[in-house]
Formats: C-alpha cells, sequence, structure tokens
C-alpha cells in the first residue's frame, strides 16, 4: 500500500504545485479552465479515496497483488474519480459564475491538495520505512499468533528498504534463527499455485527456522541444523496425533534440492515431507520458513527458500484484541 500512497501524495503534491503558479499567474481566471480544473481535483479525490478504501480491503485478507496497481484496484478507483469529476463539473460550472467565487473554489482545491499531500506522503514514509499493521488470515502460526489478531511490523531492523529496488541500507542487525518475519510469497509468476490456490503477491508471516548454507532436515518432525537437532521449540504446537513417514518416492539429494528451490517439491511429492523433509541446503541471501503450527501450515517445506529481497519485516507486538496485547517472540 505504501507504494500508491505515495504516488497519491505526488499527484497531490504536483496539483497543489501548479495551482499556485496557474492562480498567480491568471491562467484559471477563464470560467471553462477553473471549471476543468477544479474537476481534476475532485477526480483525484474520488480515485484515491476509493483506491485507499480497496486496499484496505485487501490488506484485512493479507494480500498484496503485484505490480503497482492492479485491474481490480484500478477500475473502481477510475470510477470513483470518474463520479467526483463529473460532480465537479456541474458544481464548478453551475455555481462559480464570477471570477471570485472561482477563487474560492480553487483556493479551497489547493488547501486540501496540500494537506493530503503532507499526511498521505508521510503515512507513505512510515509504512514503507518504519512500521506497518498486519492481520493474521490463518492458522499455520498458532498458538503464538491466532487468526484475526492484529500486530504491528518493524520494517527499519533488517535496513530501511531504497524505494522500488530491492536493497536495503543501515541495517539494525540481520535476520536470526527464531524471528518471525512478514515477507511476499517468493514468486514473480502470476500463476504458481501452492498449497491448493494461486500464493502470487500475498504476504506471508512465518518462523525462520534455516539461515544461509544451513544444511536442514525434518525427521519425524524433529528439525536438524548441520547435522545436529534443534532443540525444544517450545513455541511449535502438533495436532496429528501421528507423524507421515518417509515417502517411497526414490530421487537423489541433488533432485530434491533442484525441486525444492525450484519450489516445486509440493507439486511432486504432495505432503510428503510435511515430517520428513530434506536434507536440504538454505541458498546464500535466504531462508527457510516454517509456521508454527507445523501441521497446519503451507510454508518452505512445499514451495521452497524465501530470498532476502521478499522480506519487509520483523513482527514486533500484537496490538489487538486487548486481551492478547504484548511483544511476539
Amino acid at each position: 500500500m505504501e507504494e500508491r500512497l505515495f504516488v497519491i501524495g505526488i499527484a497531490m503534491g504536483i496539483y497543489a504545485w501548479l495551482s499556485h503558479r496557474w492562480t498567480e499567474d491568471g491562467k484559471l481566471d477563464q470560467r471553462w479552465l477553473a471549471v476543468v480544473w477544479h474537476a481534476l481535483f475532485l477526480a483525484l479525490a474520488g480515485f484515491s479515496v476509493t483506491l485507499v478504501a480497496v486496499l484496505s480491503m485487501e490488506s484485512r485478507r493479507f494480500s498484496a497483488p503485484g505490480g503497482l496497481f492492479s485491474l481490480r484496484q484500478l477500475v473502481p478507483a477510475l470510477c470513483g474519480a470518474g463520479v467526483l469529476g463529473l460532480f465537479g463539473v456541474w458544481r464548478a460550472w453551475s455555481g462559480a459564475g464570477k471570477a471570485e467565487e472561482r477563487r474560492h473554489f480553487l483556493n479551497e482545491d489547493m488547501e486540501w491538495a496540500e494537506t493530503v499531500f503532507s499526511a498521505v506522503l508521510l503515512a507513505a514514509v512510515l509504512m514503507y520505512f518504519v512500521v506497518q499493521a498486519f492481520k493474521i488470515p490463518s492458522g499455520s502460526m498458532e498458538n503464538t499468533l491466532r487468526i484475526g489478531d492484529h500486530l504491528f511490523v518493524n520494517k527499519f531492523i533488517y535496513g530501511l528498504k531504497i524505494p522500488f529496488t530491492d536493497k536495503r541500507v543501515l541495517a539494525l542487525r540481520q535476520v536470526q534463527r527464531g524471528d518471525i518475519v512478514v515477507f511476499r510469497f517468493p514468486t514473480e509468476d502470476v500463476n504458481e499455485e501452492h498449497c491448493g490456490s494461486v500464493q502470487h503477491g500475498k504476504d506471508f508471516i512465518k518462523r525462520v527456522v534455516g539461515l544461509p548454507d544451513d544444511r536442514v532436515e525434518i525427521r519425524a518432525g524433529e528439525v536438524f541444523i548441520n547435522g545436529k537437532p534443534l532443540g525444544a521449540e517450545p513455541y511449535v504446537q502438533f495436532l496429528d496425533p501421528a507423524r507421515h513417514p518417509k515417502p517411497p518416492f526414490p530421487i537423489s539429494n541433488e533432485q530434491y534440492q533442484l525441486l525444492w528451490e525450484g519450489r516445486q517439491l509440493d507439486h511432486k511429492l504432495g505432503d510428503g515431507m510435511r515430517d520428513q523433509f530434506g536434507p536440504i541446503v538454505v541458498p546464500p541471501d535466504a531462508y527457510l520458513m516454517m509456521g508454527d503450527n507445523r501441521d497446519r501450515s503451507c510454508d518452505g517445506r512445499y514451495w521452497g527458500p524465501v530470498q532476502k529481497k521478499y522480506l519487509k519485516g520483523k513482527a514486533w507486538v500484537k496490538y489487538w484484541p486487548p486481551s492478547r496485547m504484548g511483544g511476539i517472540r
């Protein structure tokens, strides 16, 4: 959402700047120009308000479509722009017959544009660099995080992300095993399906289990890192009474690694790697993410590593519901 807010803020800023210049030069004194300019402001307002409403509904489903604007965002936003734009034409033409009235409309629009520019740009900066709110959509992290929990995500702890790039600077610390991380699903294929549906563009939240270059294996549900048991994981829960046996499918370690890195392991083995996984080696600048609710989590065991560029931030604190407010570990 932060990139969209940034675009809205810049658009309003340009409108306010041009309004200042053209009002001082007298270019907007003509009635038809004033009508068009007022209609343009209301169209921008309609586009922005509708877009934010659509984005808010999408965020409740924990979905973040790829690209700057998706079709399902643009269509209602353009409809909102059209409705308010037409209203602006009618309002300005019928109520701004005199130059003083037109100036009143334009000054009012300019003040609102400046306010929106400042507020939206500040919100975009905060959401992009500092903190962002998320809602838990599934039970894959229970009992650490439950369906409906609202939380804040620290977006600067792993470094400030340079806008519209995958680069980060000024990291406070590196990703550590055990961190609970929000990330965008690691694919650019808009049609790629895992765990029963298309996952492209969706935001996930999981716990870091494997770090770069770790050799990870799961035997009967127990995690081994570089040949040694990971040890107690007090946050993990197993709901099924029995562990799945190792799949009888013959496959070499090299093939297994390639299928896992290529996000094809679940298509090849189904649910067979839930309790018997690996061994695999986590690639450089990537991580193995798993849910705390191990028997009910669609995670990195099935669809492969998460590259660093997809990370959004570290889960920080739960703020809703009040009974569950507090830090996240």
